[in-house]
């Protein structure tokens, strides 16, 4: 395969475990908190990629450096506490369709800070998925109201990711091995979340980890989720760019529901499947290279968008 299509390929495959997070953290919440959680899912996923690459990274200077501080800052930390947090202060429907704007947010961070073309295609692919995604978070019986701090702090969520696509896809043109440049993301992440954790109700009940399911639970977030997708997925905006990796997320309530009908067992309504229909239309069109025509004074040409 060619470095594109094993690129598109990394990103269906990282979707596809992302989306299933959303059941196994359900699991977990049964035993630990969401920032225990979030600082053990790392934490894990930053000891498998030193045990991966054992190789140290050297910057070339602090300005490469600063890049996988402000990664770790907007990927780990900022986008989880923010989702997290967002979750306690307003319904999962509001949230799953604010944090669903981050593919749009970070094509226009990229048009204005990378210089990546913003093609008409992608908007019209961008309104489709997230009539996909109202339909299924409508689904979810929530009603869409508004939450002022909640909607707030996922919507901030949905721009710290947008944030650490622009500075991965930095971190890529650099040249650097991914393991390496993700372990290094994710040691920043931590470190920058280490203020954070005594203002918590942190719980050292060890015989947590002795429970198969919570144990097996916290090793698909930090070995899967997090070491194996977070690398697949830097990966994927090195080869295509940070806007067309970013539309995938589309495909996350999608995952989500066929993960909750296999694993718990939910029921696929009418209205699921429409947006889940919706969702993958509007990533076809946003990836397609259907070419449209525009006529000139001199004739018609075929012009790609």
């Amino acid at each position: 395969m060619t470095p594109a299509v094993t690129a598109h390929v990394a990103a269906v495959l990282t979707i596809f475990v992302w989306g299933a997070t959303f059941v196994s953290t359900k699991v977990l919440l049964t035993g630990f908190t969401p920032v225990e959680i979030l600082f053990l899912r790392f934490a894990l996923g930053a000891l498998a990629l030193a045990l991966a690459n054992p190789h140290r990274l050297r910057t070339r200077n602090w300005r490469e450096e600063g890049l996988f501080a402000l990664a770790g800052l907007c990927g780990v930390t900022l986008y989880f506490l923010c989702e997290n947090v967002a979750l306690t202060h307003t319904l999962a429907a509001n949230a799953a369709v604010l944090v669903s704007t981050a593919p749009f947010l970070t094509a226009l961070l990229a048009r204005f800070l990378l210089g990546e073309n913003l093609r008409p295609r992608f908007f019209l692919g961008f309104f489709c998925a997230l009539g996909g995604v109202l339909c299924i978070s409508i689904n979810s019986g929530a009603v869409l109201r508004l939450n002022p701090l909640g909607d707030f702090l996922a919507f901030l969520a949905a721009l710290a990711w947008a944030f650490y696509s622009i500075f991965t896809r930095k971190i890529g043109q650099c040249g650097y091995n991914m393991v390496q440049a993700t372990r290094r993301i994710f040691c920043w992440g931590l470190l920058l979340m280490l203020p954070i954790l005594p203002l918590v109700d942190l719980r050292w009940q060890w015989e947590r980890f002795t429970q198969p399911v919570l144990l097996g639970n916290l090793l698909f977030l930090g070995l899967g989720a997090s070491a194996l997708c977070f690398a697949t997925w830097n990966y994927s905006i090195k080869i295509l760019g940070a806007v067309k990796t970013s539309v995938y997320i589309y495909l996350v309530p999608v995952v989500a529901v066929l993960t909750a009908l296999i694993v718990l067992h939910e029921p696929l309504t009418w209205l699921a499947a429409t947006g889940m229909a919706l969702v993958i239309l509007g990533l076809a069109i946003s990836e397609s290279r259907l070419p449209f025509r525009r006529h000139t004074q001199r004739g018609t040409r075929q012009t790609s968008l």
